[in-house]
């Protein structure tokens, strides 16, 4: 008899595992995959994500993997240039990129030191239940019983379709995306958004450059069917700097993507159960929230739920607190990536680059506010409307 089991072991469901058993409650960490694995992601950890890191006492550990630090941040929108970096928090001001292959069992990792117990490769086939009321896992090794079960199994998540999870807020995908790693290019973290798509390049482990192509998603079907050809293309176009970079570098491995690029808010507790991270939201990747936002997310379950383990009514009313809580502070930036992927509103946001483009301050105001560091309310205030309304120069 477990306290918790948490399904997924990743970058949502390792740290809950982690701060739960950090508590003293008796942790079962399970993951269908054999540790390590690489992952599909954009591998960014925005400061506030790196700052609960340190907190944790887990950023010496990322650093000594030889992930760079990435202090300077490029945003280009045909002639409009935006670079600089975010104020910081809690001193941190960079942000890292490290490989999944080595951040996932970093993660893992801690919460076995913590005391969690850890099984990879193992897969949750249903839940064990008592009178409506989740109180276990079944799975390819056996049952296992716990007060809480915590899916932070991913957007397809077994946890969320078994306990019958329902979708509360959901848009169509707008974005799919090809990436690929490269060996020669120098970069910042950098984005760059023309007529056709994105390009984002990403620093990450042993000197490689993670570079991703963005396309509307009504072009997925053309894409797929030469999917290298249609990635370099997008680059070439959008971000021919970095084109040529690319030309005199190496390609490290294949072109690997996706289409299935979902945008939800599922209800995220029920009796005896609960989900973090993709498991509970998900949203376009172009604005690399995923990690930061599932680190948060394991500090509020941790939080909320830690006192409350051995009282199933006062763990549900908690669980419903973490619940309404995780969807107010995720919100705002969900909407806000939902228009920063819609081709619709380019003009806008080129007016709004060359606005905070101004000004240092307005600047390390806008870092501030992509980071998460401040509400994005707070970027727009009368002096950048201002500016965003002025009319350009001939």
């Amino acid at each position: 008899m477990y306290d918790v089991v948490v399904v997924g072991a990743r970058c949502a469901g390792a740290p809950t595992a982690m701060l739960l058993a950090r508590q003293g409650h008796r942790v079962l960490l399970l993951d269908r995959s054999a540790f390590p694995a690489d992952k599909l992601s954009t591998l960014y950890i925005q400061q506030p994500g790196v700052a609960r890191l340190a907190r944790w006492g887990l950023l010496d550990a990322l650093r000594a993997t030889g992930c760079p630090p990435l202090d300077h941040v490029v945003y280009e929108l045909g002639d409009v240039r935006v670079e600089g970096c975010c104020s910081g928090i809690d001193g941190i001001r960079a942000a890292y990129a490290p490989r999944r292959s080595i951040l996932d069992p970093l993660l893992a990792g801690a919460a076995v030191d913590a005391g969690a117990e850890f099984r990879d490769d193992c897969r949750v086939t249903g839940l064990l239940w008592e009178d409506d009321r989740v109180v276990g896992v079944r799975t390819d090794r056996g049952d296992e019983r716990a007060a809480l079960v915590v899916g932070a199994d991913g957007m397809r998540s077994t946890v969320a379709g078994l306990t019958g999870a329902p979708t509360t807020t959901s848009h169509p995908p707008l974005t799919c995306a090809y990436y690929a790693f490269w060996d020669g290019p120098k970069t910042h973290f950098e984005m760059y958004e023309g007529d056709t798509g994105w390009v984002s390049a990403v620093p990450t482990n042993d000197g490689a450059v993670l570079i991703a192509a963005y396309y509307p998603q009504q072009r997925f079907d053309e894409v797929r069917h030469d999917a290298r050809a249609a990635y370099l293309d997008n680059v070439r176009t959008n971000a021919p700097r970095l084109y040529e970079q690319m030309e005199r570098g190496r390609q490290i491995g294949g072109v690997h993507g996706t289409g299935d690029q979902q945008n939800f808010f599922r209800r995220a507790h029920g009796p005896g159960w609960a989900l973090v991270g993709d498991a509970g939201h998900h949203k376009d990747s172009l604005t690399a929230r995923g990690i930061s936002d599932a680190f948060m997310q394991a500090d509020l379950l941790a939080e909320s739920v830690g006192e409350h383990l051995a009282d199933r009514t006062r763990l549900d009313a908690a669980l419903a607190d973490y619940d309404r809580e995780r969807e107010q502070r995720l919100m705002e930036n969900y909407q806000a990536t939902l228009l920063v992927a819609q081709a619709e509103a380019r003009d806008k946001r080129r007016a709004l680059l060359r606005a905070v483009g101004s000004s240092p301050e307005l600047t390390t105001r806008y870092f501030d506010a992509v980071a998460g560091i401040v509400p994005l309310r707070e970027l727009y205030t009368p002096e950048l409307m201002a500016l965003m309304s002025a009319p350009t120069a001939p």
